[in-house]
């Protein structure tokens, strides 16, 4: 079985996936790598066992398809032997717009050749963003906004009487408040589940048995917020929702696999 990885550069971390043809064996991330030039020629081999890529610097050196949101880091990997640079034109979805992040590209088209088309999917990172894809495989929008973690430390940073919100509570708060804390909860999340549930309403208004898959750190959280908040509600679509923390690295695959099956 061939071993390859997949590298997806955040703005802050190295998300990889260690792929044994096209099962997902194993996921980690690691801080960025120092952006000062490098005197003389790169020792991958070294590099790699260093990332945990690799178990000794005398292993192979495998394959890797790389997607970035950081130019500078991408830069630092540009004589890698055998790297896959994947750009957001290399993703055969339509008519989507040329600032559109590389992250939210390779997520929908993850989701897609998980779930088939069409499909919305909520990241739950940093951002929130909403990102959907019709039936023919037509990019038909999105949204971005704070997401919940974002939203907490915003309120404690910028007012001074307010407390710590770090980590929000896992479980439902009471939506009419007794507390200071207890009430930065139900602001934020109640508000955050609305939008989710008028966003999908939209979506499948349009688009009726569409699958919706969250991702990112946030994304198990926010869907299972939503489950509890919408229960006994006739919401059709709770019965196509989903949850895949690692739909980029999903992408990647899935669009690994496309090329070498269009090279037959």
């Amino acid at each position: 079985m061939s071993t390859w990885l997949a590298l997806s550069i955040g703005n802050s971390r190295l998300h990889w996936g260690e792929f044994s043809e096209n099962q997902l064996q194993r996921v980690w991330e690691t801080a960025h790598l120092p952006e000062q030039p490098t005197s003389g020629q790169i020792e991958w081999g070294d590099l790699l066992r260093s990332l945990n890529c690799i178990p000794t610097d005398q292993a192979p050196l495998p394959e890797l398809w790389l997607a970035s949101v950081v130019p500078a880091q991408t830069e630092l990997w540009q004589t890698y032997p055998h790297l896959h640079r994947i750009t957001l034109a290399d993703i055969p979805i339509a008519q989507m717009y040329s600032t559109l992040g590389i992250d939210r590209a390779l997520a929908v088209w993850g989701a897609g050749s998980l779930w088939g088309w069409p499909v919305l999917v909520i990241d739950g990172g940093t951002a929130l963003t909403f990102t959907g894809v019709d039936d023919r495989g037509v990019f038909k929008g999105g949204a971005i906004l704070p997401g919940l973690g974002l939203q907490g430390r915003s309120l404690t940073q910028f007012t001074a009487a307010l407390p710590q919100l770090d980590p929000l509570a896992t479980t439902l708060p009471p939506r009419w408040a007794t507390d200071t804390l207890a009430a930065m909860h139900s602001g934020i999340l109640y508000t955050l589940l609305a939008g989710l549930d008028h966003f999908i309403t939209d979506w499948w208004k349009q688009f009726p048995d569409s699958d919706v898959v969250f991702t990112g750190g946030d994304g198990n959280r926010l869907a299972t917020a939503l489950q509890s908040c919408l229960v006994g509600s006739e919401r059709d679509w709770l019965e196509k929702l989903h949850v895949n923390p690692h739909l980029v690295l999903q992408g990647i695959a899935a669009l690994r696999s496309l090329r070498e099956l269009n090279s037959l």
